[in-house]
């Protein structure tokens, strides 16, 4: 729309300027036409014809400039949009790698390993849990019911225990996917 403005002042404005830019030209010019018999006032309609082409060639370019505006536009939002997918890739391929390392995680403690622990006496299996890797113990007690993870926790080293529920926490929230092993 403002383009439209644009070209219709710029079609009032060379009306209006068309006719006066003409009379300089022909009073700057000493003695060009001297020789000539002196012409007849210009008939309007020639005039008219005169601006309306000159008028129409300024047209077609403020169209071919108004369209090279508006695919300027259009190639800077398509550059916008292509950023927005690479950030939303990029947030995928995290997700992907937060999940794997989730699975990884949670089949550490294979299905027997944790019948045996769930069989086992909370203060035996502290004590157990106390001699093996951080990520493992956090692991079993995670495929635990809550009552036997929460007794096996109060019975084992405080600092690991510590551990291991940071673990078990980091390992529920998918905004860890960064982060690097807590052992």
């Amino acid at each position: 729309m403002r383009s439209i403005d644009v070209t219709s002042k710029m079609l009032v404005a060379c009306r209006a300027l068309l006719l006066p830019a003409i009379a300089v030209v022909m009073l700057t010019i000493p003695g060009a036409f001297a020789q000539e018999a002196p012409k007849p006032a210009s008939d309007p309609a020639t005039s008219q014809d005169e601006i309306r082409q000159f008028c129409t060639n300024i047209a077609d370019s403020a169209r071919d400039q108004r369209y090279l505006l508006q695919k300027q536009e259009l190639e800077k939002l398509q550059g916008d949009v292509d950023a927005r997918i690479a950030v939303m890739d990029k947030r995928k391929a995290e997700y992907e790698d937060w999940l794997k390392r989730r699975n990884d995680f949670l089949q550490k403690a294979d299905a027997s390993l944790v019948d045996i622990y769930k069989n086992m006496k909370p203060d035996a299996a502290a004590a157990s849990l106390n001699d093996v890797s951080i990520v493992t113990a956090a692991a079993i007690i995670m495929k635990l019911s809550s009552r036997q993870s929460g007794l096996i926790l109060s019975e084992m080293d405080p600092e690991k225990a510590a551990k291991v529920t940071n673990i078990m926490a980091m390992a529920l929230n998918p905004n860890t996917s960064k982060s690097k092993d807590p052992t």
